[in-house]
């Protein structure tokens, strides 16, 4: 029967005609993806009305192509101009761009192109294989671990904010504040509106995103007249040829950061409301705290674009695994999906693949194939943005400019949003200059909006605090957020303290008690495997006679704040 079923969904996703609205989708989407102020939601919500009169099959896998092809199109923008063409390509431009400055664009695009692909293929085994079981985690948070999770992202703030950890803290408490204008969703009502009817909506999150990155760095690139008339490949920066097989070499090297970053992906899209926003900063500060030199990352190391690039390419297919097993989009673009679903009388549940089996395999079998064709389609497409870096800087300012203008207004054909765009644009602008990470404040943003209405939701069920530490994932997520706020100071004193040698070991073993308190066979398994690694180090530890290892000590001020600005100071 599962035979059957799949072949009848190969027969429809390999029909001429869907085949090519796939590739057409997939263009599309890397167009889209590559417009600053473009969003991939935008792109998905642009194509459903064309899908009303197309079969289901065909519909959705037309717009599963645009979704792949989006995520993979921000690399270009990001990279080349140092602009994230989506909010999920934020990350990639903290060494994306570097590197392209440095005289290795087609380098950096080879990276990129390949860390999609493979996280994609990653994502979209996982799809095909463990959507039940990944679903069955998702269904178990409640408000009180969403709050937890958000704390614990909002951790990373101290190690984005690398040695202007103060500055850092500001600029994510700024975040916070920006996200609290307007109306309360939880409680209905209005806060730092002051009056004004169009503050009561607040700031829309893409037009400060796009102000913040596009027009602060737009405003810095041509605050010097003689830069500014000059293109990237007079700076001698370009090369035309996209070293393909270099990239797959340095991928190979590094094939560890690909399949944790696109776990994280995954495990992130499975979250609703995270999202790609989320798990690509979350790759790129794991991919740092994991490297032997950390000190590389924000000046074009290769590992600073393969993270959150495996990481974002992932979230997309852990979104669909719990839309499809729960029916709860992941994110906005799975929110979209789960329209066209219901236009077609589709409705997810956990019998979704069931009771639909050649719809749910069409889904599949796109997702599979739109990450084929995004490889070999972007191969090409690349060679024409790499062209863009010729035009001189103050004319590709205006039409990025324009073009962000353009994006920011049509998302909600909202005036103000445009405005948001120019005040942000100044504020990113000071912070620059000022030294502030801009990383910390978008994070902030991000995250500010889920962490308050889980609050809410969490004491409006019950006003003690006892589940914030009683319920096994909220305490997962309470103490490796702790063991993060920790890290930065771990890793300064690492060689040189020996209270570092314990760190690693104390963090196994207390992560280790809320997988007991979690039940079941295999968490626990799982966290009798953790303490022991941890009883290992220690014994390792205990065997060299405690003895600091100074290869490790970094010099103090080491870290290089990578995220004060998404270019290089020149």
């Amino acid at each position: 029967m599962i035979i059957e079923n799949v072949i009848a969904a190969f027969g429809a996703v390999f029909a001429a005609k869907t085949l090519l609205l796939m590739a057409v989708g997939v263009a599309g989407g890397l167009i889209a993806g590559a417009i600053p102020g473009f969003t991939i939601a935008m792109a998905v919500v642009l194509t459903l009305p064309f899908t009303f009169s197309m079969p289901p099959e065909q519909g959705l896998a037309t717009m599963v192509s645009v979704l792949v092809g989006g995520l993979s199109g921000g690399l270009m923008a990001g990279i080349l101009t140092g602009i994230p063409g989506t909010p999920s390509s934020v990350a990639t431009t903290f060494d994306g761009f570097p590197m392209a400055r440095k005289g290795q664009p087609g380098l950096a695009l080879g990276i990129g192109v390949w860390s999609s692909f493979f996280g994609g293929i990653f994502s979209a085994i996982c799809l095909m294989t463990l959507a039940p079981q990944l679903a069955r985690v998702g269904l178990e948070f409640q408000p009180w671990d969403y709050f937890m999770l958000v704390m614990f992202a909002l951790t990373i703030t101290a190690s984005l904010a690398g040695k202007h950890l103060v500055k850092g803290l500001i600029a994510g408490a700024i975040g916070l504040l920006v996200r609290t204008v307007g109306e309360d969703d939880a409680a209905g009502m209005a806060r730092f509106d002051f009056g004004s009817e169009t503050l009561l909506y607040g700031f829309d999150f893409i037009a400060v995103l796009i102000g913040l990155f596009a027009f602060s760095q737009l405003l810095t690139d041509v605050r010097d007249p003689e830069n500014a008339t000059k293109s990237l490949s007079e700076r001698g920066t370009v090369k035309a040829k996209i070293e393909h097989l270099a990239a797959i070499r340095e991928i190979g090297k590094r094939w560890i950061v690909v399949i944790r970053s696109a776990t994280i992906g995954v495990f992130t899209g499975i979250l609703p409301g995270a999202g790609g926003s989320v798990a690509n900063i979350l790759a790129y500060d794991q991919a740092k705290k994991a490297s032997k030199v950390p000190e590389e990352f924000g000046t074009g190391t290769p590992e600073g674009i393969i993270a959150p690039e495996s990481s974002n390419n992932a979230v997309e297919g852990g979104a669909l695994i719990i839309l499809m097993a729960l029916g709860i989009p992941g994110d906005v673009t799975a929110a979209v999906m789960l329209g066209a679903l219901l236009i077609h009388d589709v409705v997810p549940s956990p019998n979704f693949i069931s009771d639909n089996p050649i719809l749910a395999y069409s889904i599949f079998i796109a997702f599979f194939i739109a990450t084929f064709m995004m490889i070999g389609m972007q191969s090409f497409m690349l060679r024409i943005f790499v062209l863009v870096t010729r035009i001189r800087m103050y004319m590709l300012a205006c039409v990025i400019l324009g073009f962000c203008g353009i994006g920011v207004f049509a998302l909600n054909n909202v005036t103000f949003d445009l405005w948001t765009l120019l005040w942000f644009g100044i504020i990113g602008f000071v912070m620059r200059q000022f030294g502030f990470p801009l990383a910390p404040m978008i994070l902030g943003v991000v995250l500010g909006d889920i962490a308050e209405l889980n609050l809410a939701r969490a004491l409006a069920i019950t006003p003690e605090l006892t589940p914030f530490f009683t319920r096994p994932w909220s305490l997962f997520f309470l103490i490796i957020a702790l063991f993060s706020a920790m890290f930065p100071l771990f890793q300064g004193h690492r060689g040189r303290k020996k209270w570092t040698l314990f760190y690693l070991p104390f963090a196994c073993f207390a992560a280790s008690i809320p997988l007991y308190l979690m039940g079941g066979v295999p968490r626990p398994l799982i966290a009798t495997i953790v303490i022991f690694f941890g009883a290992w180090l220690l014994w390792k530890r205990w065997k060299s006679g405690w003895k600091l290892d100074i290869t490790l000590a970094q010099p103090v001020g080491y870290r290089v704040d990578a995220f004060s600005s998404s270019s290089p100071k020149e």
